[in-house]
C-alpha cells in the first residue's frame, strides 16, 4: 500500500466453463467491500454471539470479541459492548438493553486477543421462523476504546434463541416443534443473472412465505451475507452449505481441482461469517459428493470436515446429502444428521424402472435410516425435484399419484414443456403428492426441502436445449404453477383457500374427457360445471387434491366450494374466455427508491374485455419506460425462450411476461411503464420514486 499517495487494486476473475453442473454466473456477482480500519480494530467476522440459555423471563448471550493489533507496539485498549432491540427495517432502538463491562485487553505486537463476556437481557423478545414465532432480532454494538477514546466500532446483529434436535421428531426452536417445510434455492435471481440484488431476492422470499416455507437450503454454495439479513429478518430457517463436490468432480473444472488446497479456508470463512445468523440452524458440509461411494475413506473425509466446523461451532449440527449411500455404510457416521436426497419417498420405483440397470435404484429408506441411526435427526434434503411448464398441459392424464415424465406421460418434447397438472417428475424424483405422504407417515422426519423453491439457470431436465430448469415450484419470472397451491394447501392448512386446474379454454376438447383436479386447504369439495353438481368429494388420509378425472369439457365456468369441519371455508371459479382484447399491468410496490438498486417487478397479463387472462395468449410485447427510469430486464418464465434477459420486447407466454424496472440514480418523481400488442389495447402502471 502506498499511504497517502495512489493505489490500485486489481483483481482477477477466474471463472471457466463447465465449473458448476448449474449456471455459476461471470463476473464479480457478489458486493465486494474494502475496510478500513484503525491499527487496532475488531478482527473481521471478530464477534461470537450465541444463546447460553432463555429462562425466568432473562436470557444468558455469551459475547466472544477478538481483536487484532496490527501495530509493531504492544497495545493496551478496553473492549465494551452495548445491545439494542432492531425494528423491521434493521433499525436500532434508542434504549440499550444490556451492557457489558469494560475490559481491558494487553495486546503483543502483531497478534490478536479474544475476550469473553456474558450479556443478560431481560424479558427477551425471541428470535424463531414464521408463522409460528416471530423473528426478532437484536443488534450488538462493540467499542474498543484506547486512553478512553473509541477507535473502532463493530455492530453485530443476532437473535435470541434456543435450538434443540430430536431424532424422533425433529427441530425444535425455543422449546416449540417446527417441522420444516422447506425449498433449495439456487443463487440465480432469473432474468437478473447471478449478480445478487437484494431486493429481487426480498421477492423470492416474500413469495415463498406466501406458500408457507419456513426454511431454505442453500444449494450448494455460500450465500449471499445479504440473504442472511434478509432469512433473519423475514424469519426462515437455513440450512447453509458449503460444497458441491469434494476431491471426486462432477465438471471438469469444478472445485475438486482447489479443494485440498482451500476447503478449510473456504469452510472457516462460512462458519465465522455466518455464525451470528439466528437463521442457520445446520451446517451442511457438502451434495452429493462422490466420496459416499468411497466407504471408510468417504466416512473419513466427511468426519474431518465435520471436525473442522466444530472447532468453530460446536452447537449447530453437521450434515452432508446422500443420494446413493445407504444406512449400513460408513459415510453417514462422518455428521451429525441425516440428510437424504430422494431416497426418504424411494428413488426410479415406477415399473417404468424394472429393468433399469445403470442408474441410482432405492426403495424409500426414511424407515431403514431411523433404526440404523435413532440418535440423528432425519431430513429431507432433496424432495420431489417435480417438473410442469406453467400454463402447459397435455392429455391423457395419468392415473398414478407420481409419473416419470415422458412423450406421452406429461412431457412434450417437440414443445420442450411438461404439464401442469403437476404428478410428472424427473426419473429419481416423485410428485408432490408421493413426497407429503412419505413425510407425514414417518413422524420421525424433520421436514423436507423440495428441490426447488424457484427455476434457476442451467440444469434444463429433461430438455437440455433449454435454458432454465423445470423443477421450480415457482417459474423463472416469479409466476406460481399449480404446485404452488398444492404446497400451499398443505402447508398453511389455517388459509382458506381452493384452486382448480387447468384452466377451461379447450375448443378442440368439446365432448371429451378433460380431468378437473381441486386443490384446498379444506377437506372436501363440490365441484360444478355451469351450475350442474359434479359431486362432492371429502379428501382421504394421505390424499392432496381431489380428483374429477371424468369431466367432460364444455365451455362455461368451472365453480369449486370447499369445506371445512362442515362449513363452507372457500370458493373459487375458472372461467372460459373470450378473445384477447387488451393489456394490463401490475407492478409489486408503488413506490421504490432511486439508489440504483431497488427495483419494480412489474406483471403483464394478457386478457379479454372482461379481465380474464388468455391462458394460451402469446402475444409479442413491447415494453417502454416515460421518465427517469430504465427496464433491467425481461422474462416470461418459458425455459425454451432464449429472447436476451435485456430485451426490453418478448412473447408472453400462457398469458403473462414481466418487466424489471429501476430508477436512475439519484432521481424522484415519478415514472411510467408501458406495455403495446398489436391488435390489443396498450396498457400502463405509474411507479413513484424517492
Amino acid at each position: 500500500m502506498n499511504f497517502g499517495g495512489e493505489n490500485q487494486i486489481a483483481i482477477r476473475l477466474d471463472n471457466p466453463n463447465h465449473s458448476s453442473r448449474w449456471y455459476p454466473g461471470g463476473g464479480i456477482y457478489r458486493d465486494v467491500w474494502l475496510v478500513k480500519t484503525n491499527p487496532v480494530h475488531i478482527a473481521q467476522w471478530g464477534t461470537k454471539i450465541r444463546t447460553e440459555s432463555v429462562a425466568n423471563n432473562q436470557a444468558v448471550v455469551a459475547l466472544e470479541v477478538k481483536v487484532d493489533n496490527t501495530t509493531q507496539t504492544e497495545q493496551v485498549v478496553e473492549v465494551s459492548t452495548e445491545v439494542f432491540e432492531m425494528n423491521e427495517n434493521g433499525q436500532l432502538a434508542e434504549t440499550v438493553v444490556a451492557n457489558s463491562v469494560k475490559q481491558t485487553l494487553m495486546l503483543q505486537p502483531t497478534s490478536s486477543v479474544s475476550s469473553s463476556s456474558q450479556l443478560l437481557v431481560n424479558n427477551p423478545k425471541l428470535w424463531g421462523p414464521k408463522p409460528q414465532q416471530t423473528p426478532n432480532m437484536y443488534a450488538a454494538v462493540t467499542t474498543v476504546w484506547k486512553d478512553g477514546k473509541p477507535i473502532d466500532q463493530y455492530t453485530s446483529e443476532f437473535g435470541i434463541r434456543t435450538l434443540t434436535f430430536d431424532p424422533k421428531s425433529g427441530v425444535y426452536v425455543n422449546g416449540e416443534l417446527i417441522k420444516l417445510k422447506g425449498v433449495n434455492q439456487h443463487h440465480d435471481l432469473g432474468a437478473l443473472g447471478a449478480a445478487f440484488n437484494r431486493r429481487a431476492a426480498e421477492r423470492q422470499l416474500e413469495i415463498l412465505h406466501e406458500m408457507g416455507v419456513n426454511a431454505i437450503r442453500m444449494a450448494h454454495n455460500p450465500p449471499d451475507p445479504e440473504l442472511l439479513e434478509l432469512t433473519d429478518r423475514m424469519g426462515f430457517l437455513v440450512m447453509n452449505e458449503s460444497f458441491d463436490v469434494w476431491q471426486k468432480k462432477k465438471t471438469p473444472h469444478d472445485f475438486h481441482l482447489i479443494f485440498d488446497d482451500w476447503h478449510e479456508q473456504d469452510l472457516r470463512a462460512l462458519v465465522r461469517r455466518d455464525y451470528n445468523h439466528p437463521s442457520v440452524f445446520m451446517w451442511s458440509i457438502g451434495n452429493e459428493v462422490g466420496e459416499q461411494y468411497e466407504g471408510h475413506a468417504g466416512y473419513q473425509l466427511a468426519q474431518h470436515l465435520t471436525d473442522i466446523v466444530k472447532s468453530e461451532d460446536p452447537y449447530r449440527p453437521t450434515t452432508a446429502s446422500k443420494n446413493w449411500a445407504k444406512p449400513d455404510m460408513p459415510f453417514a457416521n462422518g455428521m451429525d444428521s441425516i440428510s437424504l436426497n430422494y431416497q426418504g419417498e424411494g428413488i426410479r420405483q415406477d415399473p417404468l424402472f424394472d429393468n433399469v440397470t445403470d442408474r441410482i435404484k432405492t426403495p424409500p429408506q426414511y424407515d431403514l435410516y431411523h433404526a440404523a441411526h435413532p440418535d440423528k435427526v432425519i431430513i429431507g434434503s432433496e424432495t420431489a425435484s417435480a417438473l410442469s411448464s406453467r400454463g402447459f398441459y397435455t392429455f391423457p392424464v395419468t392415473e398414478k399419484i407420481s409419473s416419470p415424465a415422458r412423450d406421452g406421460m406429461g412431457g412434450d418434447s417437440k414443445a420442450e414443456q411438461v404439464s401442469s397438472y403437476e404428478l410428472y417428475a424427473v426419473d429419481f424424483g416423485s410428485s408432490p403428492d408421493k413426497v407429503f405422504k412419505a413425510v407425514e407417515s414417518h413422524p420421525f422426519v424433520a421436514g423436507e426441502f423440495v428441490w426447488t423453491g424457484f427455476d434457476y439457470l442451467g440444469e434444463p431436465t429433461p430438455y437440455y436445449s433449454a435454458r432454465s430448469s423445470y423443477n421450480g415450484i415457482v417459474d423463472l419470472a416469479g409466476f406460481k404453477k399449480n404446485r404452488f397451491y398444492l404446497y400451499q394447501a398443505h402447508w398453511r392448512p389455517d388459509f382458506p383457500m381452493v384452486h382448480i386446474l387447468p384452466h377451461w379454454n379447450w375448443p378442440d376438447r368439446v365432448g371429451k374427457v378433460t380431468p378437473v383436479h381441486v386443490i384446498t386447504s379444506g377437506d372436501e369439495v363440490e365441484l360444478f360445471l355451469n351450475g350442474k353438481s359434479l359431486g362432492r368429494k371429502q379428501k382421504g388420509k394421505f390424499e392432496y387434491r381431489l380428483r374429477y378425472d371424468d369431466v367432460v369439457y364444455q365451455p362455461g365456468i368451472l365453480k369449486a366450494v370447499a369445506y371445512k369441519n362442515g362449513k363452507k371455508w372457500s370458493e373459487n371459479e375458472v372461467k372460459t374466455t373470450g378473445l384477447p382484447a387488451q393489456l394490463s399491468l401490475t407492478a409489486d410496490r408503488s413506490t421504490i427508491h432511486s439508489d440504483g438498486e431497488d427495483l419494480a417487478f412489474i406483471t403483464l397479463k394478457v386478457e379479454d374485455e372482461n379481465g380474464l387472462v388468455i391462458p394460451d395468449a402469446n402475444h409479442w410485447i413491447d415494453f417502454s419506460v416515460e421518465g427517469d427510469a430504465e427496464i433491467v430486464a425481461t422474462d416470461n418464465g418459458k425455459h425454451s425462450d432464449f429472447t436476451p434477459f435485456p430485451s426490453p420486447g418478448r412473447n408472453a407466454y400462457h398469458g403473462y411476461a414481466l418487466v424489471i424496472v429501476k430508477a436512475k440514480m439519484g432521481s424522484k418523481g415519478q415514472f411510467t411503464v408501458k406495455a403495446d400488442a398489436d391488435g390489443l389495447k396498450a396498457a400502463s402502471v405509474m411507479i413513484k420514486v424517492n
